[in-house]
């Protein structure tokens, strides 16, 4: 006796999987790349490394656009990361939602606060 699975699929809890997991790789690899830019940046310079080294670093607009980028995607790796830990532990639903409010709230206001930051805006 075949068993049809296909017609009464039921859906439980979150059904991110593979999108948020190709997200979570392809934004730590964008971290990592900072990072090799960064130390490279820093390692090539000359003369000791003060404010006026980091600040030259920075002065690219290059470098502020792969900074935000960096900024925008490290956000969104700490979102996904924190909803799926109130996704997890957190079992009422309005505690979830504020949860889920104040991670946004934070994570937007501190991509703000960077690209203020970068631009001095």
């Amino acid at each position: 006796m075949a068993v049809n699975y296909g017609s009464k699929r039921a859906v439980v809890g979150a059904h991110y999987g593979l999108r948020d997991f190709l997200a979570q790789r392809a934004t730590a690899c964008l971290m990592a790349l900072f990072t090799i830019v960064l130390l490279a940046q820093v390692i090539f310079s000359t003369g000791p490394i003060g404010y006026d080294t980091w600040a030259g670093i920075f002065s690219a607009q290059w470098m502020r656009a792969l900074t935000f980028a960096l900024i925008v995607g490290l956000a969104w790796h700490a979102w996904i990361g924190m909803r799926d830990i109130w996704m997890d532990y957190v079992k009422p639903v309005g505690w979830r939602l504020a949860l889920y409010t104040l991670t946004i709230v934070w994570l937007v206001g501190c991509a703000g606060w960077a690209f203020q930051v970068l631009w001095r805006l």
